[in-house]
């Protein structure tokens, strides 16, 4: 299969501005010039790094450093990095000048031509990762050439003009990328669950809920939705897509007509089969998903049914998720010390995605705490007070979420750190040994930020296992005790 053609002629001698000199700044900037359009790059911050960035950009395109505000002379259209606020300075000067302010995203897809392969869209407040690393194995085991792009991976404007010959792309996009694509069309979208996050960014629920579900819009095949979270059903019904494209529900349960679900440690699929009144197709067992934790199956339920609706058979639905890994920091087994489990998932940066991963278990001592990002706690600690032996807390906004424990878990016992220093997660560690018991987890869910105390969620996930490892000590036969 022969590479696609790119559309070039829309960009070519036009002055173009980057904001932000970040991955997919400096992946757009260097795409542009290449492609004839005279760019300048601003960004707010300056230092050694952002000056070797922008000297890799080579002469062809202007950086100003230190100057994040000022809408440079005779501009034709800003292109934005995800993390840009709608309200930022520059933006209100693109509005009054009259110039277009879109994001990477939004370049790709009008750079896509003749040929170009077709975007399996996720987004959702969590698993969006996951969800479309899945898709993609799902789709390799189909015989595909694909790749995960988007939010995570090589920038999609680097994938588009790669020139590769893909059948197919998963592409994960976050409610900032969708923000700025007022464009994109996607042959099929699933939006996997909506729950408060990025509020201080969106301004509101409402509109947080809207970017998301601009991932509908112009939908060629299927809309996948979760039964279980209406607002994505209602961003179905509210989106305006191409005629015969479906609504596709995923459930825990078993399926309705249209829907993927669970049967007998089964999942099914009632929506792409003939005679879905009557008939079901087995896709995989749930012990083919790893970890087999209830949001995760949702998730595969998700991927699997993104890759029926592009046409992919049951068989590689099952060897795809069989042949899946989780990222790190995702519900992570880091190992067993004294009968208890110690597992990161510090990837769980927000209260829906730490529900999920306490849901996944019985006992838990939970290390939680970092940047709330205008979080509220209180629903959280309630649904899982019945589950909750101990909590260690530690990071800026520990104190919401102790709050939320003395209102909803008053006989949880608490440990406050009051320390951000980069000994404070082995403390945590060692402390929640003490509160646990044999049989129970010890389970680094935040529901927070990272940025207060750690460069990224990653690197708290590290912190975390370091300390179990040594914790858990040298292991009397020389072998790891780690999985």
């Amino acid at each position: 299969m022969a590479g696609h053609q790119v559309t070039t002629s829309e960009f070519h001698g036009k002055h173009i501005t980057v904001a932000g000199l970040g991955v997919s700044g400096v992946s757009a900037a260097r795409a542009l010039a290449g492609l004839g359009a005279r760019v300048t790059v601003v960004d707010g911050g300056d230092g050694p790094a952002l000056r070797e960035r922008a000297a890799g950009l080579g002469a062809d395109v202007t950086v100003r450093l230190n100057d994040a505000d000022t809408l440079p002379e005779g501009t034709d259209l800003v292109v934005t990095s995800p993390g840009w606020r709608p309200d930022s300075p520059l933006f209100t000067a693109a509005a009054e000048a009259g110039v277009d302010v879109v994001g990477d995203v939004e370049i790709a897809w009008r750079l896509r031509g003749e040929g170009a392969p077709p975007w399996l869209a996720v987004t959702g407040t969590n698993g969006k990762t996951t969800t479309v690393r899945m898709l993609a194995s799902i789709l390799e085991a189909a015989g595909l050439r694909t790749a995960a792009v988007g939010n995570i991976g090589t920038p999609i404007v680097d994938v588009v003009l790669s020139q590769e010959p893909y059948d197919v792309l998963a592409v994960e996009l976050s409610s900032y990328q969708l923000h700025w694509a007022p464009s994109l069309r996607a042959h099929s979208a699933a939006v996997l669950n909506l729950a408060p996050d990025h509020l201080d960014w969106h301004g509101s629920m409402q509109a947080y809920a809207a970017d998301k579900g601009r991932v509908y819009e112009g939908n060629r095949i299927a809309c996948v939705y979760n039964t279980a979270d209406p607002r994505t059903e209602q961003l179905v019904r509210d989106a305006d897509v191409e005629e015969g494209c479906r609504a596709i529900g995923f459930t825990l349960g078993p399926p309705g007509l249209s829907e993927l679900g669970v049967v007998e440690g089964i999942l099914v699929d009632r929506a792409f089969v003939d005679d879905r009144q009557r008939n079901a197709q087995e896709l995989a067992e749930v012990s083919d998903v790893h970890p087999p934790a209830p949001h995760n199956i949702a998730n595969a339920l998700a991927a699997a049914a993104l890759a029926r609706a592009f046409g992919v058979e049951p068989k590689a639905v099952r060897d795809g998720l069989r042949a899946f890994r989780p990222d790190a920091h995702r519900i992570a087994h880091v190992a067993d010390v004294a009968g208890v489990a110690y597992v990161d998932d510090s990837k769980a940066t927000n209260t829906h995605a730490a529900e999920a991963s306490l849901a996944a278990y019985e006992s838990v001592v939970w290390i939680a705490g970092g940047l709330a990002k205008g979080a509220t706690f209180d629903d959280l600690v309630t649904g899982a007070a019945g589950r909750l032996r101990g909590a260690v807390l530690l990071g800026a906004d520990r104190a919401l979420i102790k709050e939320a424990l003395a209102r909803h878990a008053p006989d949880v016992p608490v440990v406050d750190l009051d320390r951000t220093d980069t000994g404070a997660m082995a403390e945590a560690v060692r402390e929640a040994a003490r509160l646990a018991a044999p049989g129970d987890t010890v389970l680094l869910a935040p529901a927070c930020a990272s940025m207060d105390m750690f460069t990224h969620y990653g690197e708290r996930g590290e912190a975390f296992a370091a300390a179990v490892r040594e914790l858990a000590g040298p292991p009397a036969d020389g072998r790891a005790t780690e999985q």
